[in-house]
Order: C-alpha cells, then sequence, then structure tokens
C-alpha cells in the first residue's frame, strides 16, 4: 500500500513538474553578451513575473548557437533576425508569432557597409574596386543584415562574391566589427542602423570615427520564433505578454526603447520570411549563374529548381 501510495505521489509529482513550464529565451549574438544582458533581462524578468512562466535567457557565441539550442529543445523561445529565424523555422521546430515595432513607426532597419572616417573609399563602387587590397569584417553567416542582405545587394547584384573579393575576410558580430572599423583592425566592415545607434550611444568616440559608405533597401524588423510544440495555453501566456508588452505602462515603454528604440511588439508569422527567402535564392541563383565550373546541363537543372521556388513563393 505505501509503494502504491508512493509510485502515485511520485507520478503526480512528476506530472506537475512536466505542466510547470520552465522557457529559456535564446538572445543573438549582435554585441557582447553584458550588454544583452543588461538590456533584455528586465523584460525577461517581465516575463516571469506576468505569465507564471520560469524565463531564463539562453546566450551562445554566435547566431548557429541560437539555431541549434531551439532544435534539441534548450531553448523555446527567441529573439531572431530574418535570416536565422528562416533557419529556426526550416530546420529547429519554430514559428515566428511577433515582430518588433519600432518606436518612430519605421517598419525596418537598414544594412550598412562601414570604414573609418579617414579612409579614402566613400562608395560601394570604391570598396569593390578596392577589394583585392582590403580586409573585411563579414557578419555571421545567419546574420540578416550582417551578411545575406550586403551578400546579395552589395556583392552579388554587382557580380561579386565577398569570400574572393578581399584580401582577407573575417567573421564578427555587429558591436565587434564596428569597433575593428573604429580601431582601423579591418578596412571595411558590415554593420546595420540599429547597432550604428547602440554605438553611438554606448562608444560615442568610437562612432565619430565610422563612416557608412553603402546602405542597403529596408529591411523588415526582427521577429520573435517559438518552438511549435510548445503546450498550447504556454504559447497564448507568451503571445498575451508580448502583444500587450509596453503598450501603457512607463517603465515597459523604457525597457523596449533600451533594447533598441522599440514601441513594442506585433502579431506575426511565418509569411514575414518570404521576402528574406526571396533574397536567398536569388542569392543562389546569381552564384550559380557566375559558376564558370558548372556544366550547362547542371546550371540549368539547379537555375530551373530554384525559379521554381520562387515561383511558389510568388
Amino acid at each position: 500500500m505505501i509503494k502504491k501510495l508512493c509510485a502515485a505521489l511520485a507520478l503526480g509529482l512528476g506530472m506537475t513538474a512536466a505542466l510547470a513550464q520552465d522557457i529559456a529565451f535564446g538572445i543573438i549574438s549582435t554585441e557582447a553578451t553584458q550588454n544583452l544582458k543588461q538590456d533584455w533581462q528586465p523584460l525577461i524578468d517581465d516575463m516571469s513575473r506576468q505569465t507564471g512562466l520560469k524565463v531564463t535567457a539562453f546566450f551562445a557565441p554566435d547566431y548557429a548557437g541560437i539555431i541549434e539550442g531551439m532544435r534539441f529543445n534548450k531553448v523555446q523561445l527567441g529573439w531572431f533576425g530574418n535570416k536565422s529565424a528562416m533557419e529556426a523555422v526550416d530546420r529547429a521546430g519554430g514559428e515566428v508569432f511577433a515582430q518588433m515595432v519600432n518606436a518612430d513607426g519605421t517598419q525596418g532597419y537598414y544594412s550598412h557597409l562601414i570604414v573609418h572616417k579617414d579612409s579614402p573609399l566613400n562608395t560601394l563602387d570604391d570598396v569593390i574596386k578596392n577589394g583585392r587590397s582590403l580586409s573585411f569584417g563579414n557578419g555571421d553567416p545567419n546574420s540578416t543584415s550582417g551578411f545575406l542582405v550586403p551578400s546579395y545587394y552589395a556583392f552579388a547584384k554587382n557580380k561579386v562574391d565577398a569570400k574572393s573579393l578581399f584580401k582577407l575576410t573575417r567573421s564578427a558580430n555587429h558591436e565587434t566589427n564596428a569597433l575593428a572599423v573604429a580601431n582601423k583592425q579591418v578596412d571595411v566592415a558590415t554593420n546595420n542602423s540599429e547597432n550604428m545607434d547602440k554605438i553611438k550611444d554606448r562608444a560615442p568616440e568610437k562612432f565619430k570615427d565610422i563612416k557608412i559608405v553603402w546602405t542597403s533597401p529596408l529591411i523588415p524588423l526582427d521577429p520573435l520564433v517559438m518552438r511549435k510544440d510548445l503546450p498550447e495555453a504556454t504559447k497564448a501566456k507568451l503571445k498575451n505578454f508580448f502583444y500587450n508588452y509596453a503598450k501603457t505602462d512607463a517603465r515597459e515603454k523604457e525597457i523596449v526603447m533600451k533594447i533598441s528604440k522599440l514601441s513594442g511588439f506585433k502579431e506575426s508569422s511565418d509569411k514575414q520570411l518570404v521576402p528574406i527567402r526571396q533574397l536567398d535564392l536569388f542569392g543562389q541563383r546569381n552564384k550559380i549563374e557566375a559558376d564558370t565550373a558548372l556544366a550547362d546541363a547542371d546550371k540549368k537543372t539547379r537555375l530551373a529548381d530554384i525559379d521554381k521556388k520562387l515561383a511558389t513563393l510568388n
């Protein structure tokens, strides 16, 4: 009898533990972890308090770490860029449910190429013409503004590949690339308008040493992604929290302003990623067209496959 009672008690405790959902909130590595933690921790604390869920921050040294964290269920929820969100949706069982909203009402942000203020480089054309003698700070391969957008709009559309264009290439997060340019450790690097604002606030003396030589078309604001297999009740709590956060509370408004000059979050879905998927496929198409080592038949087959995917998205 006692054994049965203990077994039932253990089963009950196990069920209670299963119902008590722990949430790891993944934060992509756009800058130093201490800066990200300082910006996001107040919102994470509010999320725990308002939802009743135990929410903790999850950091990784690169974007792939957050994607893989979601894939192996070490991350259940997170802030992603559009490119990394696409990877999380395709490979890690994620789904987009919210999108950031800028405080000034704008619908997106911009990718940049930056150089030191004293650099003789002033335009994208200058960068491409002198690429063989330049060191380049590229972004994380899963970054939208640090990698995907400049790869296509700055380089692929001009029939060049960043991998072979520059004398030396290294990859880093936005903050590291900005400081490397300011300190003359690389000649040119990728960045974005959001990180430039943060550098201006946190390191104004470094910001003054940076010059923008190229700006991309508008990029949709970043999405929030959650695992599809979360309990529906948990999903509802998280959605309710983000959709209503910073709508009226002055303290919450200050928190989202500090994160990235936001006014809050709005409802979104995987449809947000369609332009990014198109951009990724266009970039692949340009590379295939420019590949002289591919046999004509193979090239034709690969291009047809990409065109089919693009037609499906359209």
